[in-house]
């Protein structure tokens, strides 16, 4: 959460008085936050932009594959991720990467990027494709990181019918489940994986 400060403790940072604050309030000259008591508190944001002290964000990219066997997939979307920050001019970036599944939302690199974009620290997310960010809710996500200054950046933007995104996200749930009944390693997995992707495909 980004730190809130006082109007006191605002006006010492701004050398300003209480009463411009409040003044600055009224006309929209600076966002103000009200607490559930209705009192004034200034985010740190605010402060920096007041006083010109510019904050410095990154961009990402993020990877992920469902399991261990696809390493070569995950290798190669981050090859794909620097080749396009490198055209769009970005510099340097930061890639992080997750091997597990799409509807996990304790992925230990996910966690790390929302809470590097919930810290303000982050102004795009590059990714691959929709689903390697999350396989339900993207455009939900998406609005979320814009309250956050952070766009999503999706390099393939390929159009599937409705029936393809539901056979899609079927095997994903079905795989989701599998592996935690049966372990992503045991042939249980892979027989009842298997033998969904027949049925929906027949």
């Amino acid at each position: 959460m980004e730190k809130l400060y006082t109007l006191k403790e605002a006006k010492k940072l701004l050398g300003v008085t209480t009463r411009t604050i409040q003044r600055w309030d009224k006309a929209g000259k600076i966002r103000v936050v009200r607490t559930i008591g209705g009192r004034r508190r200034i985010p740190e944001s605010e402060i920096k932009r007041i006083l010109g002290l510019k904050e410095e964000k990154v961009v990402v990219g993020y990877a992920r594959v469902s399991s261990t066997t696809q390493k070569d997939d995950l290798e190669r979307q981050k090859q794909l991720i620097h080749s396009y920050a490198k055209d769009k001019g970005y510099g340097n970036i930061q890639i992080l990467s997750d091997v597990g599944s799409g509807i996990n939302e304790n992925r230990k690199s996910f966690l790390k990027l929302l809470d590097m974009v919930t810290s303000k620290k982050v102004s795009k997310v590059i990714i691959a494709y929709k689903d390697r960010l999350t396989r339900f809710g993207f455009e939900t996500l998406r609005k979320f990181f814009q309250v956050f200054g952070t766009e999503i950046e999706v390099i393939n933007n390929e159009e599937k019918t409705p029936n393809e995104e539901l056979v899609e996200d079927l095997i994903t749930i079905v795989s989701h489940f599998a592996g935690k009944l049966y372990g992503l390693r045991s042939h249980k997995y892979k027989e009842v994986v298997e033998g969904v992707k027949q049925l929906v495909s027949g």
